[in-house]
């Protein structure tokens, strides 16, 4: 029998050994159909604005008319706004504004709120478009073109009622289909502009406008106009509300829309730059 040192026997015992394990490790690396692991991406925003300092100054002193007569200590202090007390600035804040006139109350607020996924599968974006869809369906924008009552009530009746006068708790939209000087809406395909609660074209990524009038008290009729909008993974919603001092009088859907809409398209521009 031939003899082998000790440590020749113990040196080739320990190349087998390395090939070995090398051999099964390269094996499982390689190992074909093995799980991959995908994580959706973030969504384009990572921070919000500051709410107060978002809508510019001139912006301000239209939407809010009451502010150009108080002095000028006064104006500054309405102008600043109050900011919305949240406990994640990070993830959502907002702001709002109050102005007292003769004739009317206004009131303006905007809100942001950054939408992150916490599932590594469903990115921002989607997750914020789950919330918008949401916010859109509460809304019940296909709710208002039905009007209410009983169907075999007379139409001028009907009309009487809520035309020029908005009926209390009820949105915008859901009167007869004569347009009054008060903004009550037109109905499809007539010649007058339709101002019912509807999806709205070229303002973000989506979005969405509502029209509520509501009585305050017993007596005086309020109008609050959201629009609501959704850019990537940010939520934004404008409220802009009248109150007019004198009991017949109906706050102008038409302005306040217009107003709303054109803030929203301002607060796109903020929110990108």
């Amino acid at each position: 029998m031939a003899y082998v040192p000790g440590v020749a026997l113990l040196a080739a015992l320990a190349v087998g050994c390395s090939a070995g394990s090398d051999g099964s490790a390269s094996d499982a690396d390689s190992k074909p159909g093995g799980p991959t692991v995908t994580t959706a991406p973030p969504g384009k925003y990572r921070t919000l604005p500051a709410p107060c300092r978002a809508v510019p100054g001139s912006t301000l002193k239209d939407l809010l008319p009451g502010v150009a007569e108080l002095p000028q200590q006064q104006q500054e202090k309405a102008f600043r706004g109050s900011p919305t007390v949240t406990y994640d600035t990070d993830r959502k804040v907002g702001c709002s504004w109050k102005s007292d006139a003769p004739d009317s109350t206004r009131n303006l607020s905007i809100d942001f709120e950054r939408v992150v996924s916490y599932d590594p599968a469903v990115s921002d974006d989607d997750r914020a478009r789950t919330l918008y869809a949401k916010k859109e369906t509460a809304a019940d924008l296909s709710g208002v073109t039905t009007p209410p009552g009983p169907p075999e009530k007379p139409a001028d009746s009907a009309a009487g009622e809520e035309t020029g006068t908005g009926k209390p708790g009820g949105r915008q939209g859901s009167a007869g289909p004569s347009p009054s000087a008060s903004g009550t809406p037109g109905a499809p395909g007539g010649g007058s502009e339709d101002l019912r609660p509807r999806v709205l074209d070229g303002l973000g990524d989506a979005a969405f406008l509502d029209d509520l009038l509501t009585r305050a008290g017993s007596t005086a009729q309020h109008r609050t106009v959201s629009v609501v909008f959704r850019t990537s993974n940010v939520i934004v919603t404008v409220r802009y509300g009248e109150q007019p001092a004198l009991v017949t009088k109906v706050p102008d859907s038409k302005e306040l829309q217009e107003k709303a809409q054109a803030l929203a398209r301002k607060l796109v521009e903020v929110i990108s730059e």
